[in-house]
């Protein structure tokens, strides 16, 4: 089921948007073949600590992030993986690594979404469990969230890259 936080806000905005289930999956690109989506339309959700501040990375399935890119685009310091812990505290409706990529529904954690998702006309999306998953299209996405459209993500296995289970 979507977690009820983000059906509640779907419902309020009248979205159009498909739900889906499958099978038990863990990383992003299972997550992508079990529910039958394109892997780079699949959106994958990874929380940061940028110069202490949480925030989103939103990026295909199939990428992974430039870590140095990131970190000169947002002029930070220091850039580091938000730890389980961590993100039991700010997702506590959603299970460990399938937090939907709403930052606005999560104490308003800044958004940053890569370039190459802005070119879909639909993402899909972790709906707060491993077995859920929302479609829309891309422009309504947008809107309710309003992320920073940046270019971070990088298909190279030679690049650094932050998160876990790509």
């Amino acid at each position: 089921m979507i977690v009820p936080r983000l059906q509640e806000f779907l419902d309020r905005q009248n979205a159009i948007y498909t739900h889906t289930t499958h099978r038990l999956t863990y990383t992003a690109r299972d997550t992508a073949q079990a529910d039958h989506t394109p892997v780079h339309g699949l959106a994958k959700t990874v929380v940061f600590v940028g110069d202490g501040v949480y925030a989103m990375a939103v990026l295909p399935a199939d990428m992974h992030i430039d870590v140095d890119r990131l970190r000169y685009l947002l002029g930070l310091n220091s850039v580091r993986l938000a730890s389980e812990e961590e993100l039991a505290k700010l997702f506590p409706d959603t299970e460990l690594g399938a937090m939907p990529p709403f930052g606005n529904l999560y104490g308003d954690i800044p958004v940053y979404c890569d370039s190459s998702l802005a070119e879909l006309e639909e993402i899909a999306f972790n709906a707060g469990t491993h077995r859920d998953v929302v479609h829309v299209k891309f422009k309504d996405y947008r809107h309710w969230v309003h992320p920073a459209i940046l270019s971070f993500a990088r298909s190279s296995d030679s690049v650094r890259g932050l998160e876990a289970g790509a």
